[in-house]
């Protein structure tokens, strides 16, 4: 499926960036005077208004082409949500949408690096490297970054995945924040990223983010939803562009995903 494109720069948006979420309520109305209400999940609507200035010419054709493709109203894409976090259940790595090697335990309720207990202990009893993964159906030649706070009393290494691609970092005692950011040249339709551990180390992490853009931001708790918007729409058929010199472009972009839709 087609997903919106970045910027020059890596990242989805500009700020500012506008998101609301609406939920729906079911009623019925009883014949002896009551009311009941219930949540109703399938009707979810989330919208985001996208303010775009200085693009320059290259960056306005592609969103304008885009949008071209899309025809409006009428085509849906892949989202890539510029002020959410990527992965799903970032503090639940029990779920199913994380996937881990057999030889590595995940134990939960451990301190965190805010002084609760939303930290994992991550712990590789096997003889050989042991990983834990989360896939997102993302373009994985986007620009991304992956962060996470890590600290190991065994002063361990650990290895942020993305793709095919790691990164080795150190870590000690202390809680320290790990980014591992960039893009590739793969061409694929997903990516994975996740966490990997040598034979016998015991490393505790927390805060799992991953973002589509060249930094990482402070850390945004997931549920399961995640920020990857399959089936996503721009919700006007126009596109107004304002031009205030040489590559000096302008527009603002409505995208919205319904669940029920």
């Amino acid at each position: 499926m087609a997903c919106f494109p970045q910027l020059a720069t890596g990242a989805t948006s500009q700020y500012p960036v506008q998101k609301r979420r609406s939920a729906r309520t079911v009623m019925n109305a009883c014949l002896d005077g009551s009311t009941l209400k219930w949540a109703d999940p399938a009707g979810v609507v989330t919208e985001w208004e996208l303010h775009f200035a200085e693009l320059t010419d290259e960056e306005l054709a592609a969103l304008e082409t885009f949008f071209l493709s899309m025809e409006g109203t009428l085509g849906s894409f892949t989202f890539l949500d510029p002020a959410g976090n990527l992965l799903c259940w970032s503090e639940d790595l029990a779920q199913p949408a994380w996937t881990k090697d057999p030889l590595l335990t995940v134990t939960g309720g451990i301190d965190d690096a805010w002084g609760g207990k939303r930290g994992f202990r991550l712990q590789n009893t096997g003889g050989g490297s042991q990983r834990l993964e989360q896939t997102l159906a993302a373009p994985a030649g986007y620009c991304y970054a992956l962060s996470l706070y890590a600290r190991s009393l065994q002063g361990a290494k650990v290895r942020l995945l993305r793709g095919t691609e790691a990164s080795e970092c150190q870590i000690a005692a202390a809680w320290r924040r790990l980014v591992f950011a960039g893009q590739s040249q793969s061409n694929a339709d997903n990516i994975a990223f996740g966490v990997e551990l040598d034979a016998g180390a015991v490393v505790d992490v927390c805060g799992l983010q991953v973002e589509a853009q060249p930094w990482a931001s402070p850390y945004k708790r997931s549920n399961a939803k995640g920020g990857v918007y399959t089936d996503a729409r721009f919700s006007t058929d126009s596109l107004e562009i304002t031009t205030e010199g040489p590559g000096q472009h302008g527009c603002v972009l409505r995208v919205i995903h319904a669940d029920h839709i």
